[in-house]
């Protein structure tokens, strides 16, 4: 997309709803969209809480079709979900569980023109909020990135799931969610554009600034609040960073290097296990590397990074003794990304691997 010089959109979820037993708000968040809403999520999640999830909605007068959803967001995999309905006819999607879940039930109701409702059990990334679908091959290659029509209509977020899901998961999130401050702020300061093809808007920024705060102040109390199950008000207030704040800020200020690298992360030896919130992660300290950022400035996260176990290598993404000929590979990898033309300070596939020699010596 080329961006409008005038023009600005905001987008966001209709309505945002967290806290302890969150999930019981489902029934009344999908009433309005008919009687026959479809759920689509984890078997996991089915096997543990479908129950529960089933007769929320039928206590609010729903009857709804469940779908468990398992492998890669495929094309022909979200045919063959909009088969298993035999001709019943939703008034919503309702994805519940990990971000594949949640994806999966974006990509039915774009397929069948309907309004989508998303209920994150981890808060690994901030694609609950967002209009975004990541498309992906059998192999695990993104393809494209499809949008809704629309944001969310709601995003229903239960911080007692959140509480009792593994520790790294969270970890991810603020990961993901860390670098959103420094795309937007990229892009603002250039002439980058969001999702929506337009540049960034004021509030963006505002907003990506609150969530990095808002890390750097609970991320870690947060975390240690997971690995005792318990929900606490750092807990609340990092979820609402990783899920909302980080949303916002993306699909309104746009993205940049520390995303694009993920492209080339996916690729990479052993690196490519990592969750996408530790590929983003590690992509921030690059980014801040080809912006030329003090090495204080740089330590300083590693130091934040150091305290809550995230990785700030690519051995510590799995990717043991990185090659020369590697870290060039990464660097091509990333130069397909169209996020890479958001950063302020252009840069070629040697100014990356540049940054990333830095950041692999400094670290």
């Amino acid at each position: 997309m080329t961006a409008n010089a005038a023009l600005r959109i905001y987008g966001g979820p209709h309505r945002y709803i967290q806290g302890p037993d969150a999930l019981d708000h489902l029934g009344k968040a999908a009433a309005p969209f008919g009687k026959t809403p479809v759920v689509v999520a984890d078997a996991f999640i089915l096997d543990r809480i479908g129950a529960r999830i089933e007769a929320i909605l039928e206590a609010a007068g729903l009857q709804p079709v469940v779908r468990a959803f398992e492998g890669e967001i495929t094309y022909p995999a979200i045919e063959a979900l909009n088969a298993s309905l035999n001709g019943v006819s939703p008034g919503v999607a309702i994805g519940i569980g990990g971000g594949k879940s949640l994806d999966a039930a974006k990509g039915l109701a774009k397929q069948i023109g309907i309004d989508v409702i998303t209920v994150p059990t981890i808060a690994s990334n901030d694609s609950p909020t967002s209009a975004s679908i990541a498309m992906y091959d059998d192999h695990h290659v993104m393809i494209s990135v499809d949008r809704l029509d629309r944001s969310p209509e709601a995003v229903i977020v239960d911080t007692k799931l959140i509480a009792t899901a593994p520790v790294r998961f969270l970890r991810a999130g603020i990961g993901d969610a860390i670098s959103k401050k420094f795309e937007a702020d990229g892009c603002f300061a250039g002439t980058g554009i969001t999702p929506f093809g337009t540049r960034p808007l004021i509030t963006a920024i505002t907003v990506a600034d609150a969530c990095y705060r808002t890390i750097r102040e609970y991320g870690a109390e947060a975390l240690a609040s997971v690995e005792r199950q318990e929900v606490t008000p750092a807990l609340e207030a990092t979820v609402e960073a990783t899920v909302l704040m980080s949303g916002l800020g993306f699909e309104n200020g746009g993205l940049s290097l520390a995303h694009s690298l993920t492209r080339g992360l996916v690729k990479a030896r052993d690196a490519k296990n990592a969750i996408h919130g530790e590929h983003v992660a590690w992509g921030l300290l690059v980014q801040l590397a080809a912006e030329n950022r003090s090495d204080d400035y740089i330590r300083d996260i590693m130091d934040f990074y150091d305290g809550i176990s995230m990785p700030r290598t690519l051995a510590g993404l799995g990717m043991k003794d990185a090659t020369a000929d590697e870290i060039q590979d990464i660097a091509r990898w990333t130069m397909t990304a169209p996020h890479l033309a958001n950063l302020a300070l252009p840069v070629d596939a040697a100014a990356i691997v540049t940054a990333i020699d830095r950041i692999e010596g400094m670290a």
